[in-house]
């Protein structure tokens, strides 16, 4: 008996330094596949950087630009997935270093440039830095991340609720679910600005629901309208509104909610961080729909 113990112990290091190599060489095989799997691709994770040159410069509101950077000569696509974002790096006026997540409008495996849409927040370091670069000027981003695989046909309807800078991760999926010919869901938007003047992407949108009426519908709801001619909502996106104009809890549907701080927490609750949802109140919660029904962006 003691002898096998003794073999056994002898045995022990080169067990050990058997199942360390093992994982070292899963390790650099994985490594390897990602490598290959990203070739081409600009946005090879998060723990790779890029520098892209800011090619283009539009103004799309008072307080909101479009910013689009040139991707590298080498790149075949742009490595996003539907419903993924970036991560913006910059060291600011105050000498700090900030990180801060966009969405890109740009169609996924685009090539040529990405497209973020900033708008310029009251005390916001990053966009205040990007509202005050040029033609030119370089931006360090990382990732892309998923936030949410979506799945083709899963759903009938699916329900989009945003206000303000928080539709670009709903436009995102929107333009490239609608304009899959194999698409057969349905998707309704409900989108909030003060004034008619300060809608992002309205001509996109407006677009997008004349070429694809049968499947895609917008309407727009703004705290102010002097104009006569607005077709929409004058007020918030309320409780009332969604009860009875969108697919209920009991329908194969999916809601996916973007928008600043106020507008999150009367709707949905406020997601806890990047990646983790939170729980479900607001009014969604009391109309009946379930954690699962609901994402958060």
């Amino acid at each position: 008996m003691n002898t096998i113990l003794t073999k056994q112990k002898k045995l022990m290091p080169y067990i050990a330094g058997s199942i360390v190599l093992g994982g070292v060489a899963m390790a650099i095989y994985r490594r390897r596949q990602f490598s290959k799997s990203t070739a081409g691709h600009t946005f090879k994770g998060i723990f790779n950087s890029v520098e892209l040159p800011i090619m283009k410069i539009i103004e799309e509101t008072h307080d909101t630009k479009r910013l689009i950077f040139q991707l590298p000569a080498d790149s075949t696509n742009n490595g996003l997935s539907l419903s993924s974002m970036i991560l913006a790096s910059a060291k600011v006026e105050d000498g700090s270093n900030v990180t801060r997540p966009y969405t890109p409008i740009n169609k996924v495996n685009s090539t040529g440039n990405i497209e973020l849409l900033v708008k310029h927040m009251p005390q916001g370091k990053m966009s205040g830095h990007l509202f005050g670069l040029n033609v030119g000027d370089k931006v360090s981003f990382r990732g892309a991340v998923n936030t949410y695989k979506y799945i083709p046909n899963k759903f009938d309807v699916v329900t989009l609720l945003g206000a303000g800078s928080g539709i670009t991760p709903l436009y995102q999926l929107a333009s490239n679910v609608i304009e899959d010919p194999e698409n057969k869901t349905k998707i309704k938007l409900l989108y909030g600005n003060k004034t008619i003047n300060d809608i992002p992407l309205k001509r996109e949108l407006d677009q997008l629901q004349f070429k694809y009426p049968e499947k895609f519908e917008v309407v727009y709801f703004v705290s102010d309208s002097t104009t006569e001619d607005f077709k929409g909502e004058i007020g918030n996106i309320n409780k009332d509104y969604l009860k009875s104009n969108i697919a209920g809890p009991k329908e194969n549907t999916q809601l996916f909610v973007c928008g600043p701080t106020g507008f999150m927490k009367a709707v949905s609750g406020e997601k806890k961080n990047l990646i983790i949802q939170g729980s479900l109140s607001g009014y969604l919660q009391e109309l009946g729909y379930s954690k699962s029904q609901v994402h958060k962006f």
